[in-house]
């Protein structure tokens, strides 16, 4: 009986997740299609995938040329691996100690930290721009940086991670010497890297996908990030050359999607130590 019901359960179940797997694929299997057509076909009554004329290297062409991509993925990368670096740099000690170490205010770090959990960027956008503006600082990688050092998302999921750590671990590194900076640097540090390879992959997502705030203090186009980039192609170059701004929309999100592939093992890995579900 168990024979019969398998496959047709086994069959059920891939099926579900191929269809869920198409729903989130759908819009960038539309996007490769729209970027190799012309702008003719994009706008015709019948919806194929196959573009009919080929405009691949029509469409790409027209992408790099028209706005400094190449500038647009420095400041992207520059910013996101500024915050990821100094969001780590703060967050596995402050996780650290909170997970192993006793004190007082432990209790009262965490309910913090569940709070600013609930904080949106949105709720200070507006003082933080306001501080940026005083002191001069709109309109450079300090004030897309600044604002995101430190994630309470960060410290919340590599403190879920360093509780399931043996205690053991520690006190042997404390026997031997070591410091508390010795013991995160040389302990807690090489033992996490599922979590942080998972945190990086929310946090690089967040940040290079990231409008609301590159909108708000940059408006200068040397310091623009991807998304802001390509809105500035889309009002000022592209127009409603849709196959281009679909070509662009591609060069942009590819590291993206590249380094997730890269990273998938570890990321699957982090989520499930962490025990946090999407």
């Amino acid at each position: 009986m168990n024979a019969k019901t398998f496959p047709l359960a086994r069959i059920i179940r891939l099926s579900i997740l191929s269809l869920g797997a198409l729903a989130f694929l759908a819009p960038y299997i539309f996007m490769v299609s729209a970027a190799g057509k012309a702008q003719s076909d994009i706008f015709t009554s019948s919806l194929s995938l196959v573009p009919q004329q080929w405009f691949y290297v029509q469409n790409f062409t027209k992408a790099l040329s028209r706005v400094s991509m190449g500038n647009l993925l420095f400041n992207g990368v520059i910013v996101c691996l500024l915050i990821l670096v100094i969001q780590v740099i703060i967050a596995v000690p402050c996780a650290y100690a909170m997970a192993k170490l006793k004190f007082r205010a432990a209790r009262v770090m965490m309910v913090l930290v569940m709070l600013g959990l609930l904080v949106p960027i949105h709720a200070t956008a507006l003082p933080l721009y306001v501080a940026f503006d005083t002191v001069g600082g709109l309109n450079g990688y300090v004030a897309l940086v600044a604002p995101f050092t430190i994630s309470v998302f960060g410290i919340f999921l590599f403190l879920q991670f360093f509780r399931s750590m043996p205690d053991d671990l520690i006190h042997a590194a404390r026997l031997d010497g070591m410091t508390e900076v010795g013991v995160i640097a040389r302990v807690i540090v090489p033992n996490a890297w599922p979590a942080i390879t998972a945190f990086a992959i929310f946090s690089v997502v967040a940040h290079w996908n990231d409008l609301y705030w590159p909108l708000i203090v940059i408006s200068n186009q040397a310091y623009a990030t991807p998304p802001l980039g390509l809105l500035y192609f889309r009002a000022a170059e592209a127009g409603d050359d849709y196959g281009a701004l679909m070509a662009a929309t591609l060069i942009i999100t590819f590291p993206l999607v590249a380094a997730f592939l890269l990273a998938q093992k570890r990321f699957v890995e982090g989520i499930t130590m962490t025990g946090l579900k999407g």
